[in-house]
């Protein structure tokens, strides 16, 4: 039995779900986002609440009950509030501006790395050293952060890198002389 699938997914205030012909659509204040739902399990909206549940006692359709309501989940917090990903840039004239539609990063390469914006993601740098990516489609924001990291991700002997805001990295010894 899935725990996550048995919660009801609470839809705060002003965001409205739809059904139709299997797409499964969240408005909010944000934005719009839609994702199509699997024929092996059914969702219902009543009362401010979205119930996932499966069709059949399968396998199958058990494993995309927890999946769908995650998903669903995800989607409503995403236009109601957004998500997030903040970065940080270590390293002697390491750098990022936004110009224009592109992410212009100074990663220490004879060339400067240019990273176009993707739709429906901003992308602003407070610092030149901090790189924050907003969005509503979580999966969209995770996946801009882990290209902006792949870049230059951080070495283990100077710290040296783009990396997560909080994420610890695991210092190595040098060599001893």
């Amino acid at each position: 039995m899935s725990r996550v699938g048995k919660y009801p997914v609470m839809l705060p205030q002003g965001v409205a779900i739809t059904i139709v012909d299997g797409i499964l659509t969240a408005k909010g204040r944000l934005g719009e986002l839609a994702v199509p739902v699997s024929d092996k399990v059914e969702t219902k909206v009543e009362d401010g609440k979205l119930s996932v549940t499966p069709k059949s006692k399968e396998a199958a359709s058990r494993m995309m009950w927890g999946t769908t309501r995650a998903i669903v989940a995800n989607m409503v917090h995403g236009v109601s509030q957004g998500y997030a990903k903040t970065m940080e840039i270590t390293g002697t004239g390491f750098r990022a501006s936004v110009q224009g539609g592109n992410l212009v990063m100074n990663l220490g390469f004879s060339h400067d790395v240019v990273y176009p914006v993707p739709k429906g993601i901003k992308i602003t740098c407070e610092k030149p050293t901090t790189i924050k990516v907003e969005g509503i489609d979580k999966r969209l924001v995770g996946q801009v952060a882990a290209e902006i990291r792949a870049f230059r991700p951080p070495e283990p002997y100077k710290g040296k890198g783009v990396k997560f805001e909080g994420e610890a990295i695991r210092r190595k010894e040098g060599k001893k002389k």
